[in-house]
């Protein structure tokens, strides 16, 4: 390992631009006549649009045009998609109900855009958008899920009755009956995963700028895969044909899954760019976050395990019913089905599972990917399970986790996901050694001693990422591909331009990937520069979400790195007089092993574009490419435990100690990986204490701003001890299994079930706030 190579703590190089105020973000841009645009949004959860009176805004000062749905319609822009298609268990397609850009005729959540106004400034689009006069015909509606598959409930889509998306199930049905039916215990539990709403750093935004001389539109936005993005609009809206729209992603304050998605923003921004002929900016407040970045989460599940006499599981049932909010996002369908109900395994030897999955529209936000998508609310419900397990079993959490532990590899389990390697022992065992778990009984009642209530909680996650291979997910319904494509550039004086796929908004990919080159060539990172997030600069790429980026991303890079290396060996052996086969890359130089013959990289850049003495046939330049698709998902795990005390008097939660031990596999940059851990674990413990998007009966959101919305502080969380152990992943070449979601996927298990063995009731709900702690506690 070298200073700045692979396991290096290297400080990110991105972060001087950031901490000084340099960044790039899309608000920061300005374009020659550009309009600002405000949307009106509808203040009902349900209603039809009788009509939009504009005509005193059109005579207000700088208003350039006020838009509406029913213009959209008619000028032919597509419905909204979303890209995972889902079957239900009798074979039916699942109901997609249509979802413009800007309602025409029909509202189905509060915030949904039913007109925007375009003018000269923000504040002038905000004031000409008061004197829009529309008039609603307010509908019956629904914010709750079972309310809304009851017979007689107000309908949201006329393609979706009983407002029912899909009924899916995976798994052996008969064999998970059968090992019901013959075992010695079985444990039920009841859990709501609570709906979240991301809350990035940076709103989102977007500036679209057509080009009517050249018929083309140009893009900036908030977006985690530019690629994608332009793919979708193109081939599915209507907007351009996919050679006249370039999409740039510059600089993006945070994403979390949030803005994996095509909003109705960017459309109508397009569009309204080229009807106006004018660049339309529209940049989104934090009010307008709450009410339209897709939701996370918002589960209601049954759950039962059965156990036979030596405490091994031999079955797990499970009903989910998920909540899709009024529409369809981009892969909303896939994430309470193949990235929920495949981990459900978790990380025992289940022989028999078998899991039913009802999706379920009501008149709320969109919900789609969240931080983890579907493996933290897996993760939290098999581990909440295995605690109320140990319980009624009376026998030690951690003891009856290794019980059940996989310890074979690889392992294929029940729902589809082919475990490739780990040793869930090993984190267990360095969890356990980090908080003294042997020693808890003794801090446990001297905590009774002073009047507060101690509790420990484990939780044992695993996640699958770097979604893949293509074939496979195609066979389950995604509408695209899950590979990633790189780009090496070698200019002619030996720096370095990496092309990536991949997006960066916060993951440091600038230095990770940087320090990939550095390792192999042996130059420093000063040397090596990312681009990523133009369209029109880097092949087309699949983007970063699901901890993708270095196990696939990174993996794609390498690939390309070897293509280029094999070609510069090449030169280098030509140049030396030597054979290919003992030409070695160290240092930044290439040298002929056992001897002290050597040329620079640089010199063997120069010699590629020179062209002057290349190999006979070879041509000139050295610039590779390469596109990688997996040949399995990779499977991050690790093992929480998390110390507390409850004051039994106001409910009042602290932490004692929270420790988090993690097998990523090889690790690029350890300083990196913790931030990523540490964040990951905030928005956890958030989950399980203080987050919550709540809707009253009619759909208005009741939790809409920062004031209502509890984000955790920093007193909020504890000071993490963070270990990793370490098994490298066979799927990959660098042996990177992924760490970005993975303290948001463990955590809330950990924190629950402490507070639940701290409290002694077992029956507590997400987020454990004091009001609901101190009730549960006192409750008969």
């Amino acid at each position: 390992m070298g200073v700045e190579g692979i396991g290096a703590r290297v400080v990110r190089k991105e972060d001087k631009r950031f901490i000084t105020g340099k960044g790039r973000y899309v608000d920061d841009i300005k374009l020659q006549g550009m309009t600002h645009a405000h949307f009106i949004r509808s203040p009902h959860a349900h209603a039809k649009v009788k009509k939009i009176d504009s005509s005193a805004a059109l005579k207000m000062p700088g208003v350039v045009a006020v838009l509406t749905g029913q213009e959209l319609v008619d000028d032919k822009v597509g419905n909204l998609i979303c890209g995972w298609a889902i079957t239900s268990k009798d074979g039916s397609p699942m109901k997609m109900g249509a979802w413009p850009a800007m309602a025409p005729d029909t509202v189905r959540f509060v915030g949904q855009a039913v007109a925007v106004v375009i003018a000269d400034s923000k504040n002038l689009a905000r004031d000409a958008a008061e004197a829009v006069v529309i008039d609603y015909e307010e509908l019956p509606a629904v914010a709750d899920m079972q309310a809304a598959i009851k017979a007689g409930a107000p309908q949201l889509h006329p393609e979706a009755p009983g407002n029912q998306v899909y009924d899916w199930v995976i798994g052996d049905e008969a064999a998970a009956d059968a090992a019901f039916a013959k075992a010695a215990n079985v444990v039920k539990l009841d859990v709501t995963n609570n709906r979240l709403a991301p809350s990035a750093m940076e709103p989102r935004a977007a500036i679209a700028d057509y080009d009517a001389a050249e018929e083309h539109f140009t893009l900036y936005t908030t977006s985690q895969n530019p690629h994608v993005a332009r793919l979708v609009l193109s081939a599915f809206y209507n907007i351009a044909p996919e050679h006249k729209l370039r999409v740039i992603a510059p600089d993006v304050g945070g994403g979390f899954g949030s803005k994996i998605f095509i909003y109705p923003e960017e459309m109508v921004a397009l569009w309204a760019s080229k009807k106006i002929g004018r660049p339309v900016k529209w940049t989104g407040d934090r009010t307008e976050a709450f009410l339209t970045d897709a939701h996370g989460r918002d589960h209601v599940t049954h759950a039962e395990m059965a156990f036979d006499a030596n405490n091994k599981i031999t079955g797990f049932k499970v009903k989910t019913y998920a909540n899709f909010g009024a529409y369809m996002s981009l892969f909303s369908s896939s994430v309470p089905t193949y990235l929920y109900a495949t981990l459900l395994s978790g990380q025992y030897n289940i022989p028999a599972i078998h899991a039913e999955v009802i999706g379920v529209y009501t008149n709320t936000t969109p919900v789609d990917a969240y931080r983890g998508a579907g493996r933290p609310e897996a993760s939290y419900l098999v581990e909440r399970l295995m605690e109320t397990a140990a319980r009624q079993l009376k026998v030690d959490p951690a003891e009856l986790r290794r019980t059940n532990f996989i310890t074979q590899f690889p392992h294929q389990t029940p729902v589809i996901m082919a475990y490739d390697t780990g040793d869930f022992n090993a984190s267990l065992d360095a969890a356990m050694k980090a908080i003294d778990y042997a020693g808890f009984a003794g801090r446990k009642a001297k905590a009774k001693a002073d009047g507060k209530l101690r509790g420990i909680g484990v939780s044992c996650y695993i996640e699958a990422c770097g979604i893949a291979p293509s074939k496979a997910v195609g066979s389950l319904g995604a509408g695209v591909g899950l590979w990633e494509s790189a780009e090496v550039r070698v200019n002619p004086v030996g720096t370095i331009e990496i092309l990536t796929g991949s997006h960066s908004h916060g993951q440091g990919h600038e230095t990770t990937f940087c320090q990939l080159v550095a390792d192999r060539l042996g130059v420093p990172i000063s040397q090596v520069s990312i681009v990523h997030g133009d369209t029109d600069k880097v092949q087309f790429g699949m983007g970063t979400y699901g901890s993708r980026s270095a196990a696939v991303g990174l993996t794609a890079i390498l690939k390309a790195m070897e293509k280029m290396e094999s070609k510069a060996k090449k030169i280098a052996a030509h140049a030396l007089e030597a054979s290919e086969a003992d030409i070695v890359i160290e240092n930044g130089e290439f040298k002929v092993t056992g001897t002290d013959k050597a040329i620079a990289f640089p010199m063997v850049a120069l010699a590629a574009y020179t062209a002057h003495n290349l190999p006979e046939g070879m041509e000139p330049g050295l610039k590779e490419s390469a596109f990688y698709d997996p040949t399995n998902f990779t499977f991050p795990a690790g093992a929480y435990i998390c110390e507390l005390e409850v004051d039994p008097g106001t409910g009042k939660t602290s932490f004692v100690n929270f420790v988090a031990a993690d097998d990523f596999g090889r690790l690029i940059n350890p300083m990196i990986v913790e931030g990523q851990v540490h964040g990951g674990l905030v928005q956890g413990i958030g989950q399980a204490l203080l987050e919550h998007a709540i809707y009253d009966a009619n759909g208005q959101p009741v939790t809409a701003s920062f004031m209502d919305y509890a984000m955790p502080r920093a007193d909020d969380v504890p000071s993490f001890s963070l270990s990793h152990t370490t098994t490298l992943c066979p799927g990959n070449p660098l042996g990177i299994k992924g760490c970005g979601e993975a303290g948001a996927i463990g955590a809330s298990a950990a924190v629950i079930n402490a507070i639940t063995d701290a409290i002694g009731k077992n029956n507590l709900e997400m987020p454990a706030t004091p009001d609901r702690v101190w009730r549960t506690i006192h409750a008969a």
